[in-house]
């Protein structure tokens, strides 16, 4: 199980009540990818959200037009998340993850995560509003990698 002290360093999870961090632990796993391990693929049910401890992700999506994947966002720096897709509908991966390097993450099952937000309401609200954020990070930086490719 994951420190609360370390949970509570992601922005997802900054200011949220140490009972609900608990809760979060308690559903955590860490896992060790390798370099070139895939950690889901674009199109695939999503039902779980990732969280970088060390190491290096790739984001990349495939284009009709180019036959590589576009990288659209890369995590490098700890504590940074991904898989948002896991809790919003439609709930499919919009990217692919690959790791660039050796990497360390922690992974949170969607469907209980869910539930505990469900039964904190004022933090789901903010968790919810911090995913919100992620996800127009997101498309900034998607808009901005598939313009180069024009």
């Amino acid at each position: 199980m994951i420190a609360i002290d370390t949970l509570s360093q992601f922005s997802l999870f900054k200011e949220l009540p140490e009972t609900l961090l608990k809760q979060i632990a308690e559903i955590s796993s860490e896992t060790s990818v390798k370099k070139g391990g895939v950690l889901f693929r674009e199109g695939e049910k999503a039902d779980k959200l990732h969280f970088l401890l060390n190491g290096s992700v790739a984001l990349r999506v495939k284009l009709t037009s180019r036959p590589d994947s576009v990288t659209v966002s890369f995590m490098s720096t700890p504590y940074q998340s991904f898989g948002w897709s896991s809790i919003v509908a439609p709930f499919h991966y919009t990217s692919s993850a690959e790791c660039d390097e050796d990497s360390n993450l922690l992974v949170i099952p969607a469907e209980p995560f869910m539930k505990l937000l469900e039964s904190h309401p004022e933090a789901g609200f903010t968790v919810m509003k911090r995913i919100a954020e992620i996800i127009a990070d997101r498309l900034r930086n998607s808009r901005q990698a598939l313009l180069k490719t024009i």
